[in-house]
């Protein structure tokens, strides 16, 4: 499923490859002038007339593709959280609380060593990794570890 702004960004990837194209053209054809003129003062028509805008050239094409495809991928995210957003949930006859559950409640508190964040032990982020530890209280006072924003522990249960 495609949206209608996919297709009104693909006229800025071509207008950006033919930028490329015309700058990549005009910068043969300004080489080729200056390669068969001997004297200076009659290679700087092809110069200013060839090389000069072919570049400009080349330079604008690929800023338009670079912001095609951002836009693109702008497109994409959008049409992503627009299915996130409508999708259904499972079980028809939970349509309110399923969102409200929350994601952990175990009261064990885990981290990663060298990690920043502290979580539930069944946290997505930490249930089943063999490195995860128990949290020292130490590192939680001073401030060194932040709590999870997917599971969200509060600092009473630890």
């Amino acid at each position: 499923m495609r949206t209608n702004r996919l297709r009104t960004v693909h006229p800025v990837l071509w207008a950006g490859w033919a930028a490329v194209a015309a700058g990549a053209v005009l910068c043969v054809v300004g080489w080729y002038g200056v390669s068969g003129e001997r004297f200076a003062e009659r290679q700087l028509p092809y110069l200013a007339s060839c090389t000069i805008p072919g570049a400009a050239l080349i330079i604008s094409g690929a800023v338009l593709l670079a912001h095609g495809r951002g836009s693109i991928a702008a497109a994409r995210v959008e049409e992503l959280y627009g299915l996130l957003v409508t999708a259904e949930p499972a079980d028809g006859d939970e349509t309110g609380r399923a969102a409200l559950a929350p994601l952990a409640v175990s009261g064990e508190l885990l981290m990663v060593p060298g990690g920043t964040l502290w979580h539930r032990a069944d946290c997505p982020l930490v249930a089943g990794r063999a490195e995860a530890v128990a949290v020292d209280s130490g590192l939680v006072a001073s401030g060194e570890l932040s709590p999870c924003p997917i599971c969200e522990p509060a600092e009473e249960t630890g």
